[in-house]
């Protein structure tokens, strides 16, 4: 997309330090490895990391800057409060600019799964553009937005957090038509500190939410506690949902009096998937297209990713983990493999229960089937053990992935099918590739 210059200053507030009149639209680039001679730099700032001190770089003639010089090679220097502030504000103008109907996503967990079923959904109809990955920041939402074309007409927007104010700041900028909230659970309660905070975080994504737009969500107690919006709500439920067959790698179930099929398995994703379906009837989709994108639906990488390595059969759902999650992921593996392995790492960012939250998933684990073998990675995972083994479940435990790929080639075989869960810090992805070596 290109800009103005008049659009950049506009959209920004900002004042011009230099022009010399040469040109006149600009593209936005945030990187001065790729920039072109058709940019405008605007250098974001972080922790770790300060863009402005790349402007000086040779290839760098047009540029946003928080001071109140302009280098002599400059040709075009707009000077902002803030350049995170000001990437947002354009953003926003472009969003308006193009105008489509615009559908917000968040959650404890699930957000980018509902994400995908979404798209997979609203694009049976409309040209449709969404979060890439899970690119959830404040900086992915921008990059979205100015990545979309001229003709887009529908916007899906993912935003995750870190702590409170940061899904605020984003719906404030997209201003949602729609928006959704897939559950509140216990992920990232290391940083809030409670389940109530959560919520209170969660719902931040109706703070710019058209007055006449819809809220969709799980029907959660908390949620509903802690939601501000006067507008339409819809919330779904499992129990609402007759399951009608399971098998690995499929889903069929009916949701109110319709019939439809999923190339996944699990409850948790059928739930996810009842989102897609209010959605979509609201957007004015038939009940076929509906069906047409669940079932068009495909797992991203490393969640519930059907993986042959070697003589080895995986599934990998390590992106992610929290209690809510870990539980709900191994009762569906457990419920359609046989001879399943289980290897579950450590959960992160649960704060100063973190080891009472594991003992609890081991517990709720102990519950379900007793032919299980289960391995942990990890001083916490160690803890779901402990309470697995109070049941006499077989449970192996290590400290490495390296360990944990040696066993699996020493002990295991093609009669099992294993499953990988644990939070990315774990790096459940190097168990895989130590197998794929042999010789460890």
């Amino acid at each position: 997309m290109m800009f103005t210059k008049e659009e950049l200053i506009s959209s920004t507030g900002a004042k011009v330090l230099k022009d010399n009149g040469s040109e006149k639209t600009f593209e936005i680039s945030t990187d001065t490895r790729t920039i072109t001679d058709k940019a405008i730099y605007l250098p974001l700032k972080g922790e770790n990391f300060d863009g402005e001190k790349f402007i000086d770089s040779e290839n760098i003639f047009a540029y946003f800057t928080t001071s109140n010089v302009a280098t002599d090679r400059a040709t075009f220097v707009l000077q902002v409060e803030d350049t995170k502030k000001a990437y947002l504000e354009i953003a926003r103008y472009y969003r308006e600019k193009i105008n489509p109907i615009t559908i917000a996503i968040t959650g404890s967990a699930g957000k980018t799964t509902t994400k995908e079923l979404v798209y997979s959904v609203v694009s049976q109809k409309y040209k449709t553009r969404k979060t890439f990955s899970n690119h959830n920041n404040e900086i992915g939402f921008c990059q979205t937005i100015l990545g979309m074309e001229k003709d887009t007409e529908a916007l899906i927007i993912e935003a995750g957090m870190r702590g409170l104010g940061e899904i605020e700041l984003i719906s404030k900028h997209l201003k949602p038509d729609y928006a959704i909230i897939t559950n509140c659970g216990s992920a990232h309660i290391g940083r809030l500190g409670s389940l109530d905070n959560i919520a209170i975080a969660k719902c931040e994504i109706t703070s710019g939410l058209n007055e006449n737009g819809t809220f969709i969500a799980l029907d959660q107690n908390i949620t509903k506690k802690h939601l501000k919006f006067k507008g339409e709500k819809i919330f779904y439920s499992l129990q609402d949902v007759n399951i009608l067959n399971k098998a690995p790698s499929y889903t069929k179930f009916e949701y109110k009096n319709n019939i439809y099929e999923l190339n996944v398995e699990g409850e948790y994703n059928v739930e996810n998937s009842l989102s897609a379906i209010e959605l979509g009837f609201k957007l004015g989709l038939t009940t076929q297209q509906i069906k047409n994108g669940l079932k068009s639906y495909h797992p991203i990488e490393k969640r519930w990713e059907a993986q042959q390595i070697c003589e080895f059969k995986f599934i990998n759902d390590s992106y992610n983990a929290n209690p809510e999650s870990m539980k709900a992921s191994v009762k569906t593996f457990i419920e359609l493999y046989k001879n399943p392995v289980v290897i579950l790492g450590n959960m992160g960012e649960l704060g100063e229960n973190e080891i009472e939250y594991h003992k609890e998933v081991g517990r709720y684990l102990s519950g379900l089937s007793k032919n299980v073998k289960y391995i942990t990675v990890g001083s916490l995972a160690e803890e779901i053990a402990k309470e697995l083994k109070i049941k006499g479940i077989d449970v192996k435990c290590f400290n490495s992935n390296i360990e944990t790929a040696r066993y699996i080639v020493e002990n295991l075989d093609e009669s099992n099918t294993i499953f990988l869960k644990a939070s990315r810090a774990m790096k459940f992805e190097d168990i895989i590739e130590n197998v794929k070596k042999r010789d460890i």
